[in-house]
């Protein structure tokens, strides 16, 4: 290794907003975050969902709605045989020479 061009290695404490303290190693001798293990919601299990613009809601108001136009939507296959049908209707028929 060179001399002098690595930053010195420390035992960090690392604080986070909820009052939880650990150590780790880093660079730096001390770190503040947000969110811990402690608090997440992932590994407390404890989810909380913010929604002040009603995303949530809006989206499974748009994905029932999506679901039952579906139910009144025939498919492309009685689509196409009642084309085919249509089609054998207006056909005209070839008129064949008698010899």
């Amino acid at each position: 290794m060179k001399k002098d061009i690595h930053p010195k290695y420390h035992q960090a404490k690392v604080t986070c907003a909820c009052g939880n303290s650990f150590v780790v190693g880093s660079t730096l001798p001390e770190i503040h975050v947000e969110i811990c293990s402690v608090c997440h919601p992932f590994y407390t299990g404890k989810q909380k969902l913010l929604d002040t613009a009603r995303r949530v809601e809006k989206f499974q108001a748009r994905a029932a709605q999506q679901k039952q136009i579906a139910k009144s939507r025939r498919g492309k296959k009685v689509k196409k045989a009642k084309a085919a049908a249509r089609k054998k209707e207006t056909k005209p028929v070839k008129e064949t020479k008698e010899q």
